[in-house]
């Protein structure tokens, strides 16, 4: 049911997810002034010319970004089994975790590795905000779930 609040929350939780999945994530300033983007199709560093050189393929941060959305709409679709939908908001937010811990450790992998400054970090702030929509909806499940139980109770 889309008007209950925990399927806007799900909902704006997936669409982050999809517009986040397009572009560059994060970007790095080499010592020498190459960048470096983190996007999800891995690390890629921009030559001289301009051109893409991709270094790595990024594991971490590529299935938990292609997971999120999709998790997240299953379970708006799940909203009359209140018992799978509390489960899967929790794997989702296990999964939002997991994408935030990669992030972080692979910020400190290309500082160390690659011997390169964060340029922008505002982008970070994506599975902050997932993880806050995906902590409301469990609260907006879980209160719907009791009201359901206390109804239950005085029948």
């Amino acid at each position: 049911m889309i008007q209950r609040i925990q399927s806007i929350y799900l909902l704006l939780t997936s669409l982050i997810s999809i517009i986040f999945l397009k572009g560059v994530y994060l970007t790095f300033i080499d010592i020498s002034g190459i960048h470096l983007n983190l996007t999800m199709k891995g690390l890629h560093k921009i030559t001289e010319n301009g051109a893409l050189e991709k270094i790595g393929v990024i594991w971490l941060i590529t299935i938990p970004g292609l997971v999120i959305p999709a998790l997240s709409i299953f379970t708006i679709f799940m909203f009359k089994r209140r018992d799978l939908q509390l489960i899967l908001v929790r794997i989702l937010m296990l999964v939002v975790s997991a994408f935030l811990t990669a992030s972080v450790i692979y910020i400190i992998y290309i500082n160390s590795g690659f011997d390169a400054n964060l340029d922008s970090w505002y982008k970070l702030l994506v599975p902050v905000c997932q993880f806050v929509l995906t902590i409301l909806a469990f609260r907006g499940i879980k209160r719907d779930d009791d009201l359901v139980k206390s109804y239950d109770r005085l029948r």
